[in-house]
């Protein structure tokens, strides 16, 4: 019933969407059309395909992608240059779910929700099944939040200016709510996990005093290196795992019948999908949020509303469908304020930002004054690159669900060297690759006495912006903590948090009861 609720609400949104709001439809068609040129496919083509191919790659993230790309844009005309970061951008976002899938590794951090119910179904024998249904959601979700940004763009990026201090701090406390729902089968196992991320989020320069903490390493003056933790964390403690149990070479079925999700799969990811895409739209038109926050709240949405959710964490669909139709809803969500205010609302629109001044185009609000053929010409990349990007990824999911069925005594090898090669070309220090190396040895120990590593990684994204958030509002405030719930968003946030964490500690009390 709850799910049908959703599905008939995000309906009803873009019903509404398409009726009521102040468009120009004449421009937006001629600017489908024109994004529909053969030369601007190709080229969302090209975007696409080497987004899936760089964002699968652990380490190598759309950012990257975006930025080696924006240079090959200059001297074209705007739509085929768009077109095809867009195609990137989009295709990026996507990639990440097939190592998070197939080898236990995001590829981007926004798909580290997608290993807890992905990495089970590909263990079972589903990895065609897993990488098919993130694929829809994913193109769910891009086309859900592209809708968004064509309609409600101007309307999104006022709510969005609205936050301050105060909401971005208690938004991230909401974040931090997530991780009960993520604790697995011991919540006490979670929270310890959890209070280990926030202590090693607090390694580093303080950013609000300058004052350096815990360490006096140079290569951690900046904090922890984020993917050389993430690949180490997933990725190298994985090798490790396998190592030690001495794996022989038995092959995990990868066989696919088809390349789209059953009838009876996409009823049942259709409403997850659907409110995963609106969560990630909103979170996404956030400066400074992104998906990796948005996967982690639409997966305990979907957990939450779920008539099963003691067996999620054990490969469900809907956890797949939550995680990846949100990360990919905020492709359309960051593209809001960037376009509006000229704000990026995340790194890769910062990227993207970029490649726009050296077009000739500032974004901000006189773009939609100025230049409305511009803006309407990026609504329909969108549109379209996240059509391509489904078509492309019908093309390959055969191909990428055999990776798994290789020899595990030829994959781990591979996965080891891709893996330390990832950590290493972040920032290219070797210093990163020692610390991925030693991260992945706590990651193997953790998992072999069972303690979840995601609360791991959800702490490291949240911590230091709750800290840094709710530091500045204090000086703000003079250190008056209960002026946060004075401000409605922030009073908002809060009564979330406590309802996710009720409703996460009464679904795991049912759970194990039954």
């Amino acid at each position: 019933m709850k799910r049908k609720i959703i599905t008939v609400s995000v309906l009803f949104l873009m019903l509404f969407l398409l009726t009521s709001c102040a468009v120009d439809t004449k421009l937006i068609g001629s600017s489908i059309l024109k994004a529909c040129h053969p030369y601007t496919l190709l080229m969302v083509l090209i975007g696409a395909v080497g987004g899936i191919l760089i964002g699968s790659i652990p380490g190598l993230t759309a950012t990257m992608g975006i930025a080696l790309l924006v240079p090959f844009t200059y001297g074209m005309d705007i739509v085929p240059a768009v077109g095809m970061l867009m195609g990137i951008f989009c295709g990026g976002m996507y990639g990440g779910s097939i190592s998070a899938i197939l080898i236990h590794t995001p590829g981007t951090p926004a798909a580290a929700a997608t290993i807890i119910d992905g990495y089970p179904m590909g263990q079972k024998g589903e990895a065609g099944r897993a990488l098919s249904i993130s694929l829809m959601s994913s193109f769910i979700g891009g086309l859900l939040s592209a809708l968004i940004m064509t309609f409600l763009s101007p309307t999104v990026s006022r709510m969005a200016l609205k936050f301050s201090s105060a909401e971005f701090f208690t938004l991230a406390v909401f974040g931090l709510s997530v991780i009960v729902s993520i604790s697995g089968k011991s919540i006490l196992k979670g929270l310890i996990t959890a209070l280990f991320g926030l202590l090693i989020s607090c390694v580093g320069m303080d950013k609000v005093c300058a004052y350096l903490r815990f360490t006096k390493a140079r290569f951690l003056y900046d904090g922890i290196p984020f993917i050389p933790c993430l690949i180490g964390l997933f990725a190298l403690s994985e090798v490790f795992a396998s190592i030690e149990k001495s794996v022989k070479g038995e092959a995990v079925d990868a066989r696919i019948s088809r390349v789209l999700p059953t009838g009876k799969d996409m009823k049942t990811i259709l409403p997850v999908s659907l409110a995963g895409g609106a969560i990630g739209s909103f979170i996404g038109a956030i400066p400074g949020a992104g998906g990796d926050i948005a996967a982690f709240v639409s997966y305990s949405v979907a957990k939450s509303t779920s008539k099963h959710p003691q067996d999620f964490g054990t490969g469900v669909p809907e956890g797949v469908a939550a995680a990846e139709s949100a990360n990919n809803g905020c492709t359309g969500g960051a593209m809001i304020p960037m376009l509006s205010l000229g704000v990026p609302g995340d790194s890769n629109t910062a990227v993207l930002m970029g490649a726009f001044v050296m077009q000739g185009f500032t974004p901000g609000p006189m773009m939609y004054v100025d230049h409305l053929d511009v803006v309407y010409s990026v609504f329909a990349a969108l549109i379209i690159a996240n059509f391509v990007m489904l078509l492309a990824g019908m093309c390959g999911v055969r191909g990428f669900a055999k990776i798994i069925s290789i020899d595990k005594k030829k994959l781990l090898p591979a996965i080891l060297v891709l893996s330390l090669v990832g950590a290493y070309a972040i920032n290219q220090n070797i210093a990163d690759v020692f610390f991925c190396i030693a991260m992945g040895v706590v990651g193997y120990l953790l998992q072999r006495y069972e303690f979840p590593l995601s609360p791991i990684l959800l702490a490291l994204i949240l911590g230091p912006m709750a800290e840094s958030y709710l530091r500045r509002y204090m000086q703000i405030v003079d250190g008056q903590f209960f002026m946060l719930f004075s401000r409605p968003i922030s009073l908002i946030f809060t009564v979330l948090a406590m309802i996710s964490i009720f409703v996460a500690v009464m679904i795991h009390k049912k759970g194990n009861k039954s």
